[in-house]
């Protein structure tokens, strides 16, 4: 089950753009994966896998996130990141990555090009990071 404050966001990333949401992962698979992995995902990302399990945003061009159970899948070793404390969930569709750090709830984007996280590219949690997909990717600008 999605809350309230998920739903609210789903509604307006469908109001701004076009979206393609995968199937559900069921919690059985999130857990499955984090215990394989051995990680914990980030509390609001682990509901969003509940409700896509990956999916696209803001077609054709924006981002893309990865999931646990339908490709493309989350790949705990990925070299596009910036050390191994990072996981990345996603990209943009210039090829940074969206990541977080193990044991934090917050979500960056991870500047390949000048090998860093701006300070104005992380977001408390994955629904902040949602909120502010419209204004970061300046559509409607």
């Amino acid at each position: 089950m999605i809350s309230a404050e998920l739903e609210l966001l789903i509604a307006q990333l469908k109001e701004n753009g076009e979206m393609r949401f995968l199937e559900a992962a069921t919690e059985e698979q999130i857990v499955f994966f984090e215990r394989k992995n051995e990680i914990v995902f980030p509390e609001k990302y682990k509901e969003w896998l509940q409700f896509s399990d990956g999916g696209e945003c803001f077609l054709p061009a924006g981002v893309q996130f990865y999931g646990v159970a339908h490709k493309p899948l989350i790949d705990v070793n990925d070299n596009c990141r910036p050390n191994d404390s990072y996981i990345v969930i996603g990209a943009l569709a210039n090829g940074d990555p969206i990541v977080f750090e193990k044991g934090n709830e917050q979500i960056s984007i991870y500047n390949h090009e000048c090998n860093r996280i701006e300070d104005d590219e992380v977001y408390t949690d994955f629904f902040a990071f949602l909120n502010d997909l419209y204004e970061m990717l300046g559509i409607g600008e």
